[in-house]
């Protein structure tokens, strides 16, 4: 209309030159056309104000680089995390809970990258004295005579190196794979100098569906720590005797459910002797070829104050590590399944923590009644050559027992920092029952006092005072290796370690 007006103007001014009644008529249309005009802007107006209450929050356009910005590419392709680094590849703390440790790391912005590298390194130093030769009933490290002999040994040695990555390639995805490299607890051959024991493994992966954004159940498979007890201990560095007696390692699937009180976990575990801590037999063998086991943990953790809690959980095991028969080998097959199950408790207040948990078999371990002759095995052997004589075997007196194993400990922690407190004391006592009063493969008792200084949240410097009462090793534990029938183990066995170390995460 704006273009238009000027010429019209025109127009009508040489009409009323040429005539007065033409004149008049021009003067009423060009009034019109003005009238016309200015409604077409009052139009204009409201469909603009119209516009702006009907989209008043509408956002503008972001442009190619701004929508980069902010869309998952956003994201850093690799990091680190050092304080989830620590917490994941610890062996002593969160021994259960790693794939929760992964889930709440992305809640609170701990893993921000796409692919995150983690990796540790525990270093120590100790001494240890046994009043019997090449008997050291210490757990952290292989005790067999090639590890130790004599009374007195001592070491500095790097105990374990891992590196681990955890990659979240989309929402909801987690994936995880741990290498370790552990020769003194390796189940390799020979010394730790042996190539065979300096070897690195896969020792977890899972691939993990869950996001506690949107929803509380999560699910993994993989190479996973079946639930089953607590595990934990308050020491800085030595795991309790109940964890070397139950914790389990196996392949299978996993599903969780992460409340805010209550948690609980099943999980569908591959048969045959696995990792450590499970074996239900699949058609009278050891192979791994069906998924016939399962391990299931309940839990609730009820808050205390501004940072305190107490927990309790139970969990089941059914075809636990303690179903083989004489002569008692780990990866030998089982008749039939031995179940398992275990309860405990663990809280804190202010500074003080605290620690129970009690484990136990529902039926005997049959390995642990030797037969009425003596079954010999000159050449040690996988599997054993049976000879049988008709000589009488002392040990067969003993019955076969079920396997309980207990642990209570405390720690109390003080000197705040900005990543908590920063420096431990602990003590915790820990047993491992395996047979009768009165056989050599009764029990272990250990005792731990440790102390604990956290330069950072990743760094731990620590120092352990620890005694062993007797020797039951797993392997041959009622005997089988020896020629003459009798068993290496032996309950009178007192063990002492001093030790020094340092635990470095990234």
């Amino acid at each position: 209309m704006r273009n238009v007006t000027p010429s019209v103007a025109a127009f009508l001014a040489a009409t009323c030159l040429a005539s007065p009644a033409l004149a008049q008529s021009a003067e009423t249309l060009e009034e019109r056309v003005a009238l016309l005009e200015r409604q077409n802007q009052e139009l204009r107006a409201r469909l603009d104000a119209y516009d702006q209450i009907q989209r008043p929050h509408a956002p503008a356009r972001a442009s190619p680089s701004e929508q980069a910005v902010s869309g998952p590419s956003a994201r850093p392709a690799i990091g680190v995390s050092p304080g989830y680094g620590f917490q994941i590849l610890d062996h002593a703390e969160n021994t259960q809970n790693r794939a929760l440790l992964q889930l709440r790391g992305r809640q609170n912005g701990d893993l921000d990258a796409m692919v995150t590298v983690s990796g540790a390194v525990t270093a120590v130093v100790n001494a240890q004295w046994s009043d019997t030769d090449n008997k050291f009933g210490y757990l952290m490290r292989n005790p067999t005579s090639a590890n130790q002999l004599g009374t007195s040994v001592s070491e500095a040695v790097v105990h374990s190196a891992q590196l681990a990555i955890t990659a979240q390639p989309m929402d909801g995805v987690t994936l995880y794979a741990e290498m370790l490299y552990a020769p003194s607890q390796s189940f390799g051959t020979g010394t730790i100098t042996s190539l065979e024991r300096n070897t690195v493994s896969v020792r977890r992966a899972w691939l993990m569906l869950g996001d506690l954004d949107r929803s509380p159940v999560y699910a993994l498979v993989g190479k996973l720590d079946a639930p089953f007890g607590l595990g934990d201990t308050v020491s800085p560095f030595t795991n309790s005797t109940t964890w070397h007696a139950f914790a389990p390692l196996a392949y299978g699937a996993q599903i969780g459910y992460a409340g805010d009180r209550w948690s609980a976990r099943v999980m569908a575990i591959q048969g045959g002797a696995q990792f450590r801590g499970a074996n239900a037999p699949v058609e009278d063998s050891g192979v791994p070829s069906r998924i016939n086991n399962f391990s299931l943990d309940v839990n609730y953790r009820q808050p205390i104050g501004a940072d305190g809690y107490v927990a309790v959980g139970g969990s089941y095991l059914h075809g636990s590590a303690y179903c083989q028969g004489y002569p008692v080998f780990h990866f030998f097959p089982c008749n039939d399944v031995v179940p398992a199950f275990a309860l405990y408790t663990e809280g804190r207040f202010g500074g003080f923590e605290y620690i129970a948990e009690y484990n136990q078999t529902t039926d005997v371990w049959p390995g642990t009644q030797v037969p009425a002759a003596d079954l010999r095995n000159p050449a040690a052997t996988t599997p054993p050559q049976r000879v049988w004589t008709i000589n009488p075997n002392p040990l067969s007196q003993f019955a076969a027992s079920d396997v309980t194993s207990w642990t209570l400990g405390a720690r109390y922690g003080f000197d705040p920092q900005s990543f908590g407190r920063s420096q431990f004391l602990s003590a915790e006592f820990s047993t491992f029952i395996s047979g009768p009063e009165g056989s050599p493969w009764e029990r272990q008792h250990q005792f731990v006092a440790g102390y604990s200084r956290y330069v950072a949240e990743n760094v731990n410097l620590f120092g352990e005072y620890v005694h062993v009462n007797g020797f039951a090793p797993l392997n041959f534990v009622s005997g089988g290796n020896f020629a003459d029938g009798s068993t290496w183990s032996d309950q009178g066995v007192q063990t002492n370690v001093v030790l020094t170390g340092l635990q470095v995460a990234f």
